[in-house]
């Protein structure tokens, strides 16, 4: 290896590097900020390392830990049937379209495609899924909405086409049928694009609150993100309403109203990013080789 090819290569590490630490060090900072005293924040500003230590927003928020916990099983039931489900659906629905023996491919792909322009609208939606399907505080509420994405259609669409037909030609002189070929054949083949979906599908759920906030009334079916929300709602009241605070004994010089609100960031975000190192290597594989292709 030259010289040049050498710095070249020292220098795309140096950029990463860069990037890299220019990507973590906000993190570093919330965390930071989460475990700082209030009045500390108050005085100093935001800073990488606490002045002065506290862990009174995480008390806090751990003031009732079984809500919060019943709030991470709901979003961790949801996120992971979700997922599951939502792979199953996309798999079965872009293999279908993907298919040169299907003689309305095109014609399939271009309905598929249309619904990422236009939308039913947030009137229909609801109607539908509280007046028709009458899933009003159920947890399919929050699983069907996002059920099905066109764009994850198209992505796992263009991964499937690169896959040799040839192969579902010759299970089909040996005897197998479509099931068979779909769950025995494809989906092991398609494990970098079902990786790469699958965790863009559970960073869908896991960070949904809308649809929960507009079906979920039932307070044991709250999932974390809409709970955090509430949360966050409550501290910028309490805030906004220094009279109301004092008239309720709440001393807002010592409430942790900035470190709260990173509080709530790092538990809304913590989980995710510890999943998603393990995914990491097929995520990267299955954004190159399932590019889109018409």
């Amino acid at each position: 290896m030259g010289k040049s090819s050498k710095l070249q290569q020292s220098s795309i590490h140096i950029l990463f590097i860069v990037l890299s630490i220019v990507v973590v060090l906000p993190f570093l900072l919330v965390i930071a900020v989460s475990l700082t005293d209030e009045k500390t924040l108050t005085a100093y500003g935001y800073q990488f390392i606490p002045r002065v230590f506290s862990a009174d927003a995480y008390r806090y928020m751990f003031e009732s830990p079984e809500v919060l916990l019943r709030a991470y099983g709901v979003t961790l039931l949801v996120t992971v049937a979700g997922t599951l489900s939502g792979l199953l659906v996309t798999a079965m629905t872009a293999y279908v379209v993907s298919r040169q023996d299907y003689r309305y491919n095109r014609l399939t792909t271009f309905y598929v495609f249309f619904t990422m322009l236009f939308s039913g609208g947030l009137v229909p939606s609801y109607i539908l899924i509280t007046q028709y399907l009458h899933l009003k505080d159920s947890l399919l509420a929050l699983i069907l909405p996002v059920l099905l994405s066109p764009f994850n259609v198209i992505v796992m669409k263009g991964f499937l086409s690169k896959l040799p037909f040839e192969i579902v030609e010759s299970a089909k002189i040996d005897g197998a049928r479509e099931f068979n070929i779909f769950f025995r054949i494809i989906l092991p083949l398609s494990t970098p694009a079902l990786a790469t979906l699958g965790l863009l599908i559970s960073f869908a759920y896991w960070n949904e609150w809308f649809n929960a906030m507009l079906y979920i009334d039932d307070p044991n079916k709250v999932p974390l993100q809409l709970l955090l929300v509430r949360t966050l709602n409550s501290i910028e009241f309490l805030t906004s309403n220094s009279e109301f605070s004092q008239q309720v004994g709440i001393d807002l010089a010592d409430f942790p109203n900035n470190s709260a609100r990173m509080a709530i960031a790092v538990l809304a975000g913590g989980p995710m990013l510890v999943v998603f190192p393990f995914f990491q290597r097929f995520f990267v594989k299955g954004l190159t080789v399932g590019s889109l292709k018409g």
